[in-house]
Parts: structure tokens; C-alpha cells; sequence
């Protein structure tokens, strides 16, 4: 493989993030996050393979490089080319990869010199919820000589790389999503009961099943005041309109639309909901609780592992409207249930689910792995991988 010039740490070794695309989202806000508060002593640039939004400004750390590879739909080998010249350039320790999307260019960066390759998986896509699509796991396996870590985000996606797509547990090391508990912290509980969910409105997160499982609540609790707000936006938007509005459900159910103030608004919710197809390990799930909200939730991919049934919310099963309604009544009910399964939600959360541990945890691997390897390229020859 060829060698990339040599690289100048006296600012700081350089990472390279590529992502599909940073718009509006957990992962994104995942990486925004590790990105500002990292330490010094790594700096850091944003590669999208299909462009970026205004959420990009949320990246407030000084010196960030954001490049968009405006990849073309299918198989994009340009795109892989402009990755080689820039990688090439930049002259990174680290490609750090997020999601099926990415996981390719791997090769690409062992091939332009990168000696460092760290691939994340965060969940699943709606079309293959249990991961078994075999051409996409044959992927993550071809790639293994490429990738020094996979890293999934939640016991869920560990065991399914273990165990389904087959790939070593030697490679893989589970870091669990984290969140900010000094920015989203609890309030007092509004006088309306308010369902809230945060999420980007795509077949994924099913808010369609939501906006069911609210009117079937509503008929359960004729005459409850209460009111459902959907934040987020995407592709599904504007089916979601046409459903408040074929229901006459106007007045009671609110679209928001991507918003910034996600701990404000999490502050004025009675529950927190949440209807995904699949899901890794929700980072609006862990505001959520943060927010000392209880959780009602689809049991679907890393949740059961983090949402106690029971104990800090209740989990559902997939497109039941009857037994989300069923769960939210519960709470609408019993404001002292809600507020003890809040309580364990945020306990839970400080314990395992800390942003200064997750960001401590990529920090670690970072180091120990551009140790092992530029030690290892030292040691053999100046001109190999």
C-alpha cells in the first residue's frame, strides 16, 4: 500500500470523520458533540459523501475542515477517487467511519495511507431491521482487514457483529452513546400531558405509528387534556401533515420541524416516545431520560438493553399502536409512576451512558491504536502499511 508523506503533530493529530451525511440526528449530534470536546491534542475534519445542512454550524470548535464528496447514487467510484486525493492531502492518523454507507472507503483510506481505521455502526436501516441482508454483511466482512476496531454502540449491535455478520471479537469494542446530563437535566412536569418525541421523520423512526397510538390513547381518556409534539424533519414530513390533518387532529398534535432548543422543549414533556422499526442506541432516548422523562418505546435493537421495562419506562412491541396507547395511559394516569420511572431513567443514565466516558472511551482508542500502528510502520519500513 502507499505510504502517505510524513505528518506533522505539533498541532495535533489530525481525525478524519466520514459520515453520509450531517444533517439533523443522533449520530450527528454524536459526533458534533466528541468533536467540540475532545482534547487538544487531536483536531479534527468532517467528510460527507452527500453534502451537509445547517446543522453543521453546531460544530463550534475553531479549525474544523468540512468537505463534501457529492457522491453520485450507486456505486460512486469517483467518489472514491476524491476521497484518495484528499486523504492524500490532509494526511490524517485516523478515518473514522460511521454506518454501512461509509464502511467501504475503508480500503481507501489503508490505500492512501491512512494508518488508522475505525468503523462505528449506530443501527440498522428500516429495510433490514435484524441486519441479515447477506451482501451488506459480507461488506462489513470484506473490510476487515481494513478496519482496526468496529465499534458498535450498544450490546444489541455487539453481539449482531459477533454473531451475524461474523466479524472477530478481537476487532470489536462496544462504546456506549453518551449525553450531556449538565444540559439536559429535569423540570417540573407540565400541567398538559405532553407526549414528545425527537427524531428524524423517516421510515426508521415510524412516527406515523405514533400519531396511531395518540389517537387511540386519546379515545381511551376522553376528555384527558393532552397533546402530542413531533420534532424533526425529514423526507416523511409532509405524509405526517396530511395524517394530523385526515384525522382532525390538528389542534392536539404538534410538527416542530428540526429545532436546537431539544433539552427546552424535553423540559415540557410528560413522556417521551418513541416508535422506531430499529434503532442502535437512541441519543434522544438518552436526552430523554436525562431529562428524567419516562419512556415509552418499541423493543427494538439496543433499547431493552437501556430502558428497564418496568422500572424507567415501557417497551412495546413493533407497529402495536393498541399497546403504546395502552403504555401512555398508564402515565397519563399516574403522575407518581411517571415521575419514578423518570427518576430511574436519569440514574440510569448517569451511571453508564456519561458523555465524558464515552468521549474518554474514543480518546483512548485513538491513542493506544496510532501507537500500535505508526510504532509498527516505523518498525518494518517507512514505505509500507
Amino acid at each position: 500500500m502507499v505510504s502517505a508523506p510524513p505528518r506533522v503533530d505539533s498541532q495535533g493529530s489530525l481525525v478524519v470523520h466520514l459520515i453520509y451525511r450531517l444533517d439533523f440526528g443522533g449520530l450527528e449530534t454524536l459526533l458534533v458533540d466528541c468533536i467540540n470536546r475532545m482534547p487538544a491534542h487531536y483536531r479534527h475534519a468532517v467528510v460527507c459523501l452527500s453534502g451537509y445542512t445547517a446543522f453543521a454550524d453546531k460544530i463550534t470548535r475553531p479549525g474544523v475542515q468540512l468537505f463534501d464528496l457529492a457522491k453520485a447514487p450507486g456505486l460512486g467510484l469517483g467518489a472514491h477517487a476524491r476521497l484518495f486525493k484528499l486523504l492524500r492531502k490532509l494526511r490524517p492518523d485516523v478515518l473514522h467511519t460511521y454506518n454501512l454507507s461509509s464502511i467501504e472507503y475503508s480500503f481507501t483510506a489503508a490505500l492512501a495511507g491512512v494508518p488508522v481505521r475505525i468503523h462505528a455502526e449506530h443501527g440498522r436501516d428500516v429495510s433490514d431491521p435484524q441486519g441479515l441482508n447477506p451482501k451488506h454483511n459480507m461488506l462489513r466482512r470484506l473490510m476487515v482487514p481494513f478496519v482496526d476496531r468496529y465499534i458498535p454502540v450498544s450490546l444489541d449491535l455487539q453481539a449482531w457483529l459477533r454473531d451475524v455478520v461474523r466479524i472477530p471479537q478481537a476487532k470489536i469494542l462496544l462504546i456506549n452513546n453518551g449525553v450531556d446530563t449538565e444540559h439536559f437535566t429535569p423540570a417540573a412536569p407540565p400541567a398538559q400531558f405532553v407526549i414528545g418525541t425527537v427524531g428524524r421523520v423517516q421510515d426508521v423512526k415510524h412516527q406515523a405509528g405514533l400519531i396511531d397510538a395518540f389517537i387511540a390513547l386519546r379515545a381511551l381518556l376522553p376528555g384527558h387534556p393532552m397533546k402530542l409534539v413531533i420534532v424533526g424533519d425529514g423526507p416523511l414530513r409532509a405524509q405526517l401533515e396530511a395524517q394530523v390533518a385526515a384525522a382532525g387532529m390538528g389542534e392536539h398534535i404538534a410538527l416542530l420541524g428540526a429545532r436546537s432548543d431539544i433539552a427546552d422543549l424535553m423540559r415540557g414533556f410528560s413522556v417521551f416516545a418513541l416508535s422506531s422499526l430499529t434503532e442502535g442506541t437512541p441519543v434522544t432516548l438518552l436526552e430523554a431520560m436525562a431529562c428524567q422523562l419516562p419512556v415509552v418505546s418499541t423493543a427494538v435493537g439496543g433499547i431493552p438493553a437501556l430502558v428497564q421495562d418496568g422500572v424507567s419506562g415501557t417497551l412495546v412491541p413493533v407497529r402495536d399502536a393498541q399497546a403504546m396507547a395502552q403504555a401512555l395511559a398508564a402515565y397519563a394516569r399516574d403522575p407518581a409512576l411517571a415521575a419514578r420511572h423518570g427518576k430511574a431513567g436519569r440514574e440510569r443514565v448517569e451511571s453508564t451512558n456519561s458523555i465524558a466516558a464515552m468521549i474518554q472511551a474514543y480518546v483512548g482508542l485513538y491513542d493506544s491504536l496510532r501507537k500500535s500502528k505508526l510504532k509498527l510502520k516505523e518498525n518494518i519500513t517507512p514505505c509500507a502499511e
